[in-house]
Order: structure tokens, then sequence, then C-alpha cells
């Protein structure tokens, strides 16, 4: 996986936008105005995803890729490194993860946005 396959990927969602609101080089994915993935663009290795706090647990234990989230909450997030032991077919299935938990937290006047 590169980045702007990761890009094409996380901008398909519903709903999702693309911004910098931390610095120029943390890209951070949304869907409205809620966080579900952010990569370094400057180095990219890694990507931060929202997870199930049971399902981030299997991941860790699974796979040398999933560590606890880099400057996020380590049970709600977790760093995924792309270049391990993790295929990109995992990745993406975790970004959808990520998104339809995000999705599903979102209040009922941002879902009947986001479903219009």
């Amino acid at each position: 996986m590169n980045l702007e396959e990761l890009r094409d990927y996380c901008l398909q969602k519903k709903g999702s936008n693309e911004s910098f609101p931390f610095d120029d080089k943390t890209l951070v994915f949304k869907v409205l105005d809620k966080m579900f993935c952010a990569v370094n663009i400057e180095n990219f290795t890694s990507i931060n995803l929202k997870c199930d706090p049971e399902l981030s647990i299997e991941l860790r234990e699974r796979y040398t890729a999933v560590v606890p989230g880099y400057h996020m909450n380590k049970d709600h997030w977790n760093t995924v490194h792309v270049q391990q032991d993790a295929m990109d077919k995992e990745i993406f299935e975790w970004i959808d993860i990520s998104y339809n938990l995000v999705a599903s937290k979102l209040t009922k006047k941002q879902k009947e946005v986001l479903n219009q």
C-alpha cells in the first residue's frame, strides 16, 4: 500500500474528507467531523485507526504490525505499520471498521446529513 492508495480508499467513503488539523504533515481523514484515520505524509510507514477495544487486543496479539495507537487513546486506537505482516486487504478492512465505528457514533442529525 502506498499513500495515494490509502488516500483514495479513505476519500471514497461516504461523507469523508481530509484535512491537516494538527500540523502540515499529519493527514487526517474524517467522516463529517469525526476522525477515523491519521497518517504522517512525510514518513508513510504507519496509520492510526480507531478500533473496538476487544478487537484491538486481538489484532495486537495476532500481528506485529498492530500496536497501541501512537499519541492516541491506547484502548480505542491502533497504529498499523503498513509494511509488516498485515496484508493490504486486511488494512483496508481495518479502515472500514474504523470508518464504520466512527460513523455509528455520529449524532442522529449527523447521520441524516451523511445519508442524504
